[in-house]
């Protein structure tokens, strides 16, 4: 008879198998790059007057959507006989089990974005992905400058999660996030929440264009001196790859920040991103 302490190498032989097989296939991304699949919405919640929180139920309990970070996924649908899809980046936590979480903003004109609206709890979509010409690794670069308005903060928050989940990584991160008003500020207490708890690795400050009385963040547009103090400077060219910069937002405003940030000395950036570039529209 086998002895517990004979045995012990075995047991624990097994258990790093297990380990190993339940991690990758529970980081395994759920979706099909090519093939559109069926997700049903589980919840929905209203985070402004025209946007809401979309929860969509995964395969399995303890699925996780697997999605790398920096990636997005393509939502599709029949609209008046053609089939129009759209791009949206999840905002829920990467280790987030059997749902994961779009925010959506919805426009009367809109297609995907209208019917997104209408949709109910316990209706489909087709959804397919990974989708994306970037994808984060760990420590890739020093600092990330990041400007936002609107709903592209979602891929920004995307990114913040992963590198503030991420104890071995030493990335600083300097948000720069625009809206109209102070109620369109798209979740702010989670930015808020991860700022604090960083400890100076993530910062975030808020621009608005028409401010409340007393409010003390920035005023107006995103402009080049706003990005001058506060993301990272153009290091020299010997050092052009310790720092990035992350550009999403209305097709009008990623437009300027291109033109600003040529002008401040970043890299030129190309029309369609890379991940090499140091400035990068998502």
């Amino acid at each position: 008879m086998i002895s517990i302490q004979d045995a012990l190498p075995i047991i624990v032989a097994i258990g790093a198998i297990m380990s190993a097989y339940y991690l990758f296939y529970s980081k395994k991304c759920i979706l099909d790059p090519k093939v559109f699949k069926n997700f049903k919405l589980i919840d929905k919640k209203p985070v402004s007057h025209n946007t809401a929180l979309y929860r969509f139920e995964l395969p399995r309990a303890d699925d996780v959507l697997g999605l790398p970070a920096g990636q997005h996924l393509a939502i599709m649908a029949e609209i008046n006989g053609k089939k129009i899809s759209r791009s949206y980046t999840p905002i829920s936590p990467e280790e987030s089990r059997g749902y994961f979480d779009l925010v959506i903003k919805s426009y009367p004109t809109g297609n995907i974005s209208k019917l997104m609206g209408e949709l109910k709890v316990g209706d489909s979509i087709g959804m397919r992905g990974p989708k994306g010409n970037f994808e984060y690794k760990r420590n890739m670069v020093k600092s990330i400058g990041m400007v936002a308005g609107g709903t592209g903060i979602t891929p920004m928050l995307q990114i913040i999660r992963h590198i503030c989940g991420d104890p071995l990584d030493n990335t600083t991160i300097r948000l720069i996030f625009a809206n109209v008003t102070e109620d369109d500020i798209l979740l702010k207490q989670d930015l808020d929440d991860m700022a604090t708890a960083s400890n100076g690795k993530f910062t975030v400050h808020y621009v608005l264009e028409r401010p409340p009385s007393g409010w003390t963040g920035e005023v107006g547009l995103v402009t080049k001196e706003m990005i001058q103090k506060y993301c990272p400077k153009p290091p020299p060219k010997e050092e052009s790859k310790s720092i990035k910069m992350f550009l999403c937002g209305p097709l009008m405003m990623v437009k300027s920040l291109t033109t600003f940030t040529n002008e401040l000395g970043y890299q030129k950036s190309r029309a369609v991103s890379k991940t090499d570039d140091q400035v990068y529209k998502f």
